[in-house]
């Protein structure tokens, strides 16, 4: 389905997940996809997917055998092994005897229906797919990283693990291990047997004979080498003769870019092996930065290696190598690698050259971009943190892409090329950053010092707001929009200046007071005239530039709108340049026509709630739009249906259907340099480029259809949590997240949820913590020391007596509580001698002179004498308790003895800094001061708020007046409600924090989708506007109807006039009449649409039960029912009694014309709904009406005619007759008597009647015909009998009574030549149009195959454009020689009319002979451009009718 892909990025950490066959067919596991290219030493193609399992592809394998080589077999983490047919892209069996992760696989090289595979437990299945049999093997209890079959016996099979070891087994003979090969030391990446069996080869290398290992040979059997590549940063030859290693080769320490080799990069370094087939002396290694290493294994001296690619660091990986596999192709051998840098190379191992590289990608597709500069540069923003520049045109390389990721660290979602400037182009991310980057250069891009807080979702080129004086200023400024809804403009010229928030320029304009919603896309217009700008409530507001002055705003969508695109300026129809599409959650795209307001600004803004065309056929929400730049109203759009739909936007007609994505779609471009190429990208990590004209759906799918597009996306990836594993191989997968600076996450893929694993990761860690114990009850409390000693165990004895008499009860008494004194009271429990001498010291130093010396009393070893000395050695026993407490942790007792001591502030200090105020402390601190109290209070209150106690924090700032830091604190922590009570309650009404409370709040409320309480907030915070914004956000008719109601309340008038109308047209939509009135009414100013509204009712009721028309069971007015008079007279009369509209209220009449003048009433397509129509044609009656009140006959015939026109647009004759007879019901005498009312001198109401005429004139031609011919195939005939010019029925073939000379009308010469000329401009058109598609293809033939005769076809196209261009100029010139009035009257089409007669006069004898050559002689002048093929045939019949006519006077 597609001409060229880029598929996702190879997963890592597999030891084999890809392979080719020998027909050059290469798969490899990309996320949970299995992608097949064709390989070529020049080029390759992708050509194929294998989609079928559900979580991330480990392992991948081709059948090698004869015959097989579209068979093979894939493993992944859900614990399938899938047999696969690549031809048909289907699974052929499957089998799930894993337990655990598959971390190997492997197709054995001898037996043709084998596959081998591996888990992180040890297992090993052997699986028979022919025989649907499997076997399983437990050699070690060992986590398996890689595994390999023999290619030389069929039973053997070597196995390297995680901790070094690797084993070779043999599979006949139960949990045989063979040899058991030790000499790595952390894991083995890769193993690879030799082609060649035998190990003779190498003894000249080894210096060993071959009777050596023949005489250890188990049962005779030839040996073979198998070499091993371990993180160690080893690459080890085996014998397994011998069971011994025979070679060590340690990587060498690459220098690039002048550089050594990062530590860190060894530790990331993952070292796979492959040994190619035909070269049984050289191995293949990769290294430690992603180079590719070839080993000479006989070669002699220290280098035996050489770099595949030589020393260009161009051709090399940049990042470390997972995979390799080789084929032999056109005498050429091939060697295919996979890397992190997410490219896959391809290697001539002749040469050791680079033939080709594919890129990949490694994330979300969220932006594509062509350069208007450089042809065919398209710009991809990817979710991998990388920005790639794709040359869609190169010859020689058709996958040239450059990658940019320095500066960038985070996914890129916005993406915009200079208009004028070459490869200048500026990005936007995920986390709010704006830069340039210059692709032509290797210097990083300039960054934006304005950030955004959110998601960049838009950027775009344009000129300054307001033009800045000056030559020194950028010619076009940078807009960026983000998630916060802010739309920054940044200087280009110094992006390290402030970025201006175009929001107050706006304001200042249009003298806005209340807030702005928010933003969410914004499209200059290519002239750079308008720009338009897409908000959150889905409305999108139209700026004229460079004042951003309002010109209008358009009500359509009702949710959050995703893209805006204008169409280009180089449209062939006039007026195309105008139209506006966009896109929004809601799934349909709307086009608008903006050419009245923007080539004749309003003097105040426009509110446009209709749509020019409206384009449904997506099941949800649209992510992007593209305009095709060869054509005129071509429209592409993507969505999260996962499909591209191509649309003609004019005749709102599907083209085309793209289906090939396997995932949300999320961006689109059209080529710029082929019509028929459209490129998309989406989440399943692909971009895509394909053929509109080669696809086979038409429309998106519907039904079945899209539940299997469901299906297919269901089988990408789920987000689930993570289970605990070491960060080994096992356990790595794909992610995102990783940035190519080296610093890589092991994970996979990206989910709906990019933060889904690292919550459910934080949420399981804090359930871990939770369900810790804290009890102590089952724990043995251990024993107290005081002051670092046991303390003596207790002297007293019991007897035997005193035991038996203790009772049970006090085994339960409590423990004593800790002294707050202990290191004194340890000292009271010495031995007597010691208290004794205590007393002796204690009496010197109180009543003797002589102090002993070193004696110290509340210190050292006489620290329990403070107690008995004075207060100054007490207080140097508190001190050293105290500190003794602190040491301990024990700060409640140190605390206590400070307060004792009379040191409140020290007291406070100590539990402020450990943490330990509580409210007594509190409640003490004033006594220390206020300067202490208000110190004390804050630390508590941050003490609390680290608690979550926020409520109690704010109540103690309250204690010391701190008012505006509990309101901050409180709302800080979205305790909105009891923030706003303690505002109201102590500030005063006022005070601006309150109005900010409510308007935070109503912000947050409005977020969850709570739109009443916002509301409420913004009543409260006097934003009237906005809440009844927030009412109607919700979309639904009830909301809306309150929000009008609340709108004019609070004099909203314009809000409540917007409002109110979009619930009547949802009402008017649902035909309930009586409600979509009553809205209407509750508005002064909506007289108009009441009017227009009862017009619709009338005019539906009327047309109930007709032909064009089913019956209608809605409940109606009872002023709806129909009378016998005429339905504009009916029309007038209800008017006048129920909304007292009059003739006499000249004043009241003009006003409402004016307010109907103001709404949209474009052209009708062919596909037009029959609601929309009659509602439009409701509103030209409206006017009708009005003009006749104000005695503008001319006028209200010119509505008149319209209305009836529209009907003949719309293709549908049934309701034209219908509404004929409504508004004529006697025929030409009705129209006559309105013509009557002219005035003699106004010759435009002359042409109008006219045209009012023919139209009756057409209606009544094909009755008679119906009428005549007694087909009964359409009613129309049947029920204009009772009025039409004439009257009896008569039997096919009878002569008709009555006379056909009201056609003379149709015959009209001038409106034939008009119609005529437009037809043949119309051809001509499409002959050019026709033309460059051919000249196209040929060109496109011409460079493919050189084909000469294409050369010739061009050349003879290339003639004939002249006169096409001459043709189309001269008939230009005709069409401006026509009058005005024949081009802008409607009138049914002649040369049709024309045909109709001559058909009649074949088998009727009362045609008039005038009205016949008449038309004969229309039909030969002008019959060839419309209908050549039937004029022919008809004018041939009348030819022969004459002939015989002659002969039989003759005779």
């Amino acid at each position: 389905m597609h001409e060229r892909l880029l598929p996702a990025s190879p997963n890592w950490y597999c030891s084999r997940s890809s392979d080719i066959n020998s027909k050059g067919v290469f798969g490899f596991a990309a996320k949970n996809t299995i992608y097949l290219i064709s390989v070529s030493e020049s080029s390759t193609a992708v050509v194929g997917e294998l989609a079928g399992h559900r979580e991330r592809v480990s392992g991948f394998t081709f059948c090698h055998h004869p015959g097989q080589e579209n068979v093979c077999a894939s493993a992944s983490d859900d614990g399938t092994v899938k047999i696969w047919d690549i031809e048909q892209k289907v699974s052929l069996k499957d089998h799930k005897a894993h337990q655990s992760t598959i971390t190997a696989l492997h197709w054995s090289p001898v037996q043709k229906d084998l596959v081998v595979s591996g888990d992180e437990k040890g297992i090993i299945i052997c699986y028979w797919h022919n025989r649907n049999e499997t076997l399983s093997f437990f050699p070690e209890p060992r986590n398996i990283f890689c595994l390999s079959c023999s290619p030389h016996n069929e039973n053997h099979i070597a196995v390297g693990y995680k901790d070094g070891m690797i084993i070779v087994m043999d599979i006949s003979r139960k949990n045989e291990v063979v040899h058991r090969l030790r000499g790595h030391d952390d894991e083995v990446h890769g193993l690879s047997w030799s082609p060649q069996p035998g190990e003779e080869l190498l003894y000249s290398r080894l210096g060993e004979s071959p009777e050596a290992s023949s005489e250890v040979s188990a049962g005779g059997e030839r040996g073979c080498y198998l070499a091993s590549g371990s993180k160690d940063q080893t690459v080890r030859i085996w014998s397994t003769t011998r069971g011994k290693g025979v070679m060590t080769l340690k990587l060498p320490s690459l220098k690039r870019r002048g550089v050594g080799v990062d530590p860190g990069v060894k530790e990331r370094l993952w070292l796979t092996v492959h040994w190619p087939k035909g070269r049984p002396t050289h191995v293949v290694s990769s290294c430690f930065g992603g180079e590719l290493v070839i080993w000479d294994l006989v070669k002699s001296g220290k280098q035996k290696w050489s770099l595949l690619g030589g020393a260009a660091d161009i051709q090399a990986h940049s990042r470390i190598v997972f995979n390799m596999s080789s084929v032999c192709l056109g005498g050429h051998q091939l060697l295919l690698s996979t890397s992190m840098d997410r490219e896959i190379k391809c290697w001539d191992l002749e040469t050791l050259e680079c033939c080709w590289t594919l890129p990949t990608l490694g994330g979300f597709v969220y932006t594509l971009t062509f350069s208007p500069v450089g042809t065919g540069c398209l710009a991809m923003g990817v979710g991998d943190s990388m920005i790639r520049v794709w040359n869609t045109l190169s010859v020689t390389n058709k996958y040239d892409t450059k990658t940019f990721w320095q500066g960038v660290k985070s996914k890129v979602t916005a993406l915009s090329w200079h208009p004028t400037k070459e490869g200048s182009l500026a990005f936007g991310t995920d986390d709010g950053k704006v830069g340039i980057y210059d692709v032509f250069s290797n210097k990083p891009p300039q960054i934006s010092s304005t950030y955004h807080r959110k998601t960049v979702y838009s950027l775009a080129w344009g000129p300054p707001v307001p033009l800045l004086p000056g030559p020194d200023e950028p010619p076009f400024s940078l807009y960026s929009c983000a998630g916060e809804g802010v739309i920054f403009q940044h200087n280009p010229w110094g992006l390290a200046d402030e970025a201006v928030d175009i929001d107050g320029i706006i304001r200042r304009t249009n003298n806005i007071k209340h807030k702005l919603s928010p933003h969410t896309d914004l499209n200059w217009k290519p002239d750079g005239k308008a720009l338009a700008i897409g908000n959150e409530d889905g409305s999108v507001d139209v700026y004229q530039a460079p004042s951003l002055r309002l010109l209008c705003s358009v009500q359509q969508h009702h949710k959050i709108i995703n893209v805006l695109r204008w169409h280009h300026e180089h449209g062939g129809q006039s007026g195309m340049a105008h139209l506006l599409a966009s896109g929004s959650s809601n799934a349909v795209v709307y086009v608008h026509d903006l050419r009245a307001v923007i080539e004749s600004p309003p003097e105040s803004p426009v509110l446009i709630t209709e749509a020019f065309r409206s384009l449904a056929g997506h099941t949800a929400k649209i992510t992007g739009l593209a305009w095709s730049p060869h054509h005129s109203g071509r429209l592409v759009t993507v969505c999260y249906d996962g499909t591209a739909q191509v649309w003609d936007v004019l005749g709102e007609e599907p083209v085309c259907n793209y289906r090939g994505h396997h995932g949300r779609l999320l961006c689109v471009q059209w080529s710029p340099v082929d019509p028929d190429v459209v490129w998309t990208g989406g989440d399943d990590f692909t971009v895509q480029e394909w053929t509109v004209s080669k696809q086979e759906h038409t429309r998106p799918p519907r039904g079945k259809k899209s539940m299997d597009l469901e299906k297919k996306r269901t089988l990408q990836p789920k987000s689930k949590s993570k289970k605990k594993k070491p960060a080994d191989k096992g356990a790595a997968k794909m992610e995102e997240a990783e940035t190519p600076n080296g610093q890589e996450q092991r994970g996979g893929g990206e989910g709906p949820s990019d933060n889904d694993d690292a919550e459910r990761e934080a949420l399981d860690k804090l359930a871990l913590l939770v369900k810790e114990p804290t009890g102590l009850a089952d724990r043995g409390i251990p024993e107290k020391l005081q002051n670092g000693v046991k303390p003596p165990p207790f002297t007293k004895k019991e007897s035997r007596d005193d035991k038996r008499r203790e009772r049970p009860e006090t085994l339960l008494k409590k423990r004593k509580g800790r002294s707050i004194l202990p290191l004194s009271t340890s000292m009271d429990h010495r031995p007597k001698e010691e208290l004794q001498e205590d007393c002796l010291t204690l009496a010197a130093v109180r009543h003797s002179e002589a102090v002993p010396s070193q004696c110290l009393p509340g210190s050292g070893e006489h620290l329990h004498l403070g107690l008995f000395g004075d207060r100054q050695a007490l207080y140097r026993m508190f001190q050293e308790e105290g500190q003794s407490h602190v040491e301990g942790g024990h700060y409640d007792s140190a605390i206590y003895l400070l307060l004792w001591k009379g040191d409140i502030a020290g007291a406070l200090q100590l539990a402020t800094d450990r943490g330990e105020l509580t409210d007594h402390l509190v409640s003490m601190a004033p006594m220390a001061g206020y300067q202490v109290w208000s110190r004390t209070v804050e630390a508590f209150v941050k003490q609390l708020s680290f608690q979550e106690q926020f409520v109690k924090a704010a109540s103690y700032l309250l204690s010391i007046n701190r008012i505006y830091e509990a309101v901050n604190l409180l709302k800080s922590h979205s305790l909105y409600r009891e923030a706003i009570a303690l505002a109201k309650a102590r500030l005063q009404p006022e005070d601006h924090v309150l109005k900010d409370l409510y308007t935070t709040w109503a912000a947050v409320l409005e977020k969850d989708g709570h739109y009443s309480t916002a509301a409420k907030c913004y009543l409260a915070a006097d934003c009237p506007f906005e809440a009844a914004k927030v009412i109607a956000k919700k979309g639904d008719v009830a909301s809306m109807k309150t929000a009008a109601e609340l709108a004019r309340i609070v004099g909203e008038k314009e809000l409540a006039h917007s409002l109110a109308l979009r619930c009547a047209k949802e009402l008017l939509a649902a035909q309930d009449w009586l409600g979509a009135q009553e809205v209407l009414r509750s508005q002064d100013s909506l007289l108009g649409h009441q009017l227009l509204f009862c017009t619709n009712e009338l005019l539906v009721v009327r047309l109930a039960g007709t032909n064009g028309m089913g019956p209608s069971c809605s409940p109606t007015h009872s002023w709806s029912v129909p009378h016998a008079q005429s339905f504009l007279e009916n029309v007038k009369d209800v008017w006048e009694r129920e909304f007292g509209v009059s003739p006499d209220d000249a004043e009241k009449i003009r006003a409402v014309r004016s307010q109907l003048k103001a709404l949209e009433n474009p052209s009708v397509a062919s596909s037009v709904a029959m609601k929309q129509l009659l509602f439009h044609m409701s509103l030209d009656m409206t006017h009708c009406v009005l003009s006749w009140l104000l005695g503008d006959w001319g006028a209200g015939l010119e509505e008149l005619l319209r209305a009836v026109a529209r009907s003949r647009e719309a293709e549908s004759f049934c309701l034209m007759s219908d509404v004929c007879q409504l508004f004529f019901p006697q025929g030409i005498e009705s129209i006559s008597q309105y013509k009557a009312k002219l005035d003699p001198s106004d010759e435009q109401g002359a042409v109008v009647t006219r045209g009012l005429e023919a139209f009756l004139s057409y209606v009544q031609l094909y009755a008679v015909w119906w009428a005549t011919s007694g087909s009964t195939a359409t009613s129309a005939g049947a029920l204009l009998e009772n009025w039409l010019e004439g009257g009896p029925d008569v039997e096919p073939g009878q002569e008709v009574g009555p006379s056909l000379g009201f056609c003379q009308t149709l015959l009209s010469e001038p409106h034939a030549s008009l119609q005529a000329t437009q037809r043949a401009i119309a051809e001509v058109q499409r002959r050019l149009s026709s033309m460059v598609q051919q000249h196209a293809q040929i060109q496109k033939s011409q460079a493919t195959a050189g084909d000469s005769e294409g050369g010739e076809a061009a050349e003879q196209s290339s003639d004939s454009l002249p006169a096409l261009i001459a043709r189309v100029s001269e008939h230009h010139k005709e069409l401006a020689a026509l009058p005005d009035h024949l081009k802008n009257i409607p009138f049914p089409e002649v040369v049709e009319c024309c045909l109709v007669l001559l058909y009649m006069a074949r088998t009727l004898h009362s045609v008039p002979p005038q009205l016949t050559d008449q038309a004969l002689q229309l039909l030969r002048r002008h019959g060839h451009a419309f209908y050549p093929k039937a004029s022919q045939n008809a004018l041939a019949d009348r030819q022969h009718c004459s002939a015989l006519m002659t002969q039989t006077s003759n005779v």
